[in-house]
């Protein structure tokens, strides 16, 4: 009977046995057949996962170039700020009556009166400051200023011109930053000359500039009042003109070669060589919003007016957070395209990666980012560029050898990483074509990601 019941245990565990092997070669035959999958799976997690560093360095782009916005608007305001000339013109006061709780009252209204002819021409002078790391254009300009004025104007918008106050009229010019001006500034007006004050007193179109008090009867008839005057001005990265006259001319000279053409109006003329460039503008009175003759400063024409300057930026050749941060945009398929790479090569070679040195890979793809930042502030965009890929190649393409021991991987990490890093540099370089190139190029990597898959085994070991 006992052995009756030794023989029934026995055959009872071996069949349990039996039956927990099975079920174990199952669940491993399972885990084998969608081992692929699962790998694909972590590795998509980790694509997802470095999204954070690249966040962190795109944050870091972006405070950087912040910083240099702080560090050239520290710099203008102790030199002076980017400046915009406006003017002459004149203001004349008349008397307005009206009745106020049955009392008659006086006050007076304005008229501003532009010239017929606005002509300027400019000699720049830059030089570079510089706040830390980050330099600063400036210059320093001297500025012939000449033209005429007429009543001409003034007729045709029937204008009283009986009840102008002709004797305290006022001759006035607007500037951005009076930091700017170097000597007292005077001008010549019909044979008399004039020296300008500090401030508008409520004459002019803006509250920043000067102005002068100036006998303008000779305005009652028909002649011509010309003027000329000298301004030596200081500012920072850029200069701009408001086209008041019926005719507006501006001849610029500046010892820099990358300048940026801004505003309404482009010059007719420009030559730019290595060392300078010159430019000359010409603007009508029919190319702009508003008339020669202003009554009561129109809101709707003030906001013409200052909408009008054209003039010219003094731009840095500096624009390394730019490019830096469009790089970023294509870390996401740069990294992508190595974990594939890497993968491939696991499964074709018969090789064990495991998830951590894929990371390890990864970080050093973000790592490229901040090397690059960090060394464009002082050699340059494209040197930098160069030597991080350069760095990171290398890194990435001997941790490849490390792991799997074979040469042939390991240049094809490499290879793969310089067309990568070329293919990107060229993209950013481009701006009518990045689109298409980058359309192209995405389609090329798409076809060969397909062409390679199709020759793994997905549902074997």
């Amino acid at each position: 009977m006992e052995n009756l019941n030794d023989n029934l245990n026995d055959d009872f565990n071996g069949n349990l046995n039996e039956s927990l092997n099975e079920t174990k070669r199952q669940a491993s035959g399972c885990l084998h057949r969608f081992s692929k999958s699962i790998k694909v799976v972590i590795i998509a997690f980790l694509v997802l996962l470095l999204l954070i560093p690249m966040f962190m360095i795109e944050n870091m782009i972006s405070e950087r170039g912040r910083t240099q916005t702080d560090a050239i608007a520290e710099v203008g305001q102790k030199w002076s700020l980017a400046q915009t000339i406006t003017g002459p013109y004149l203001n004349l006061k008349y008397p307005i009556t009206h009745e106020e709780n049955g009392v008659q009252k006086v006050s007076m209204g304005n008229v501003t009166l532009f010239p017929d002819e606005l002509s300027v021409d400019g000699q720049l002078q830059t030089e570079i400051l510089q706040r830390g790391i980050y330099k600063v254009n400036v210059y320093q300009s001297e500025l012939l200023i000449k033209g005429y004025f007429s009543s001409e104007e003034l007729r045709k918008n029937n204008v009283d011109m009986d009840v102008l106050q002709y004797d305290r009229a006022a001759i006035c010019l607007n500037l951005t930053d009076m930091r700017g001006l170097s000597e007292q500034v005077s001008i010549t007006l019909n044979d008399s000359v004039y020296m300008f004050e500090p401030g508008m007193d409520g004459r002019g179109i803006d509250n920043m500039g000067v102005h002068a008090i100036v006998d303008l009867s000779a305005l009652k008839g028909d002649k011509k009042l010309p003027y000329e005057m000298k301004i030596k001005l200081k500012g920072s990265q850029s200069i701009n003109f408001t086209p008041l006259g019926k005719t507006t001319k501006v001849s610029l000279k500046a010892n820099w070669n990358t300048p940026s053409f801004d505003g309404n109006y482009l010059p007719e003329k420009r030559e730019i060589t290595e060392k300078d460039f010159s430019a000359q503008w010409q603007v009508l009175n029919l190319n702009r919003n508003y008339s020669q003759v202003l009554v009561n400063y129109q809101n709707a024409s003030i906001k013409d007016i200052e909408n009008s300057n054209f003039g010219v930026n003094l731009k840095m050749p500096v624009e390394q957070y730019q490019q830096s941060m469009r790089s970023t945009k294509y870390a996401v398929l740069i990294i992508l395209l190595t974990f594939m790479v890497i993968f491939f090569t696991e499964i074709l070679e018969k090789t064990r990666i495991h998830a951590l040195q894929y990371l390890l890979v990864g970080l050093a793809l973000c790592l490229f980012y901040s090397l690059l930042l960090s060394m464009s502030e002082h050699i340059g965009f494209s040197m930098a560029y160069l030597v991080a890929s350069v760095l990171t190649i290398v890194l990435v393409g001997g941790y490849m050898l490390g792991i799997i021991k074979r040469k042939k991987p390991a240049f094809i990490m490499i290879g793969l990483l310089s067309v990568l890093y070329i293919y990107v540099f060229i993209l950013i370089q481009l701006e009518t074509f990045a689109l298409l190139a980058g359309s192209l190029g995405l389609f090329v990597i798409l076809a060969m990601v397909m062409y390679f898959s199709k020759k793994i085994d997905w549902f074997n070991e």
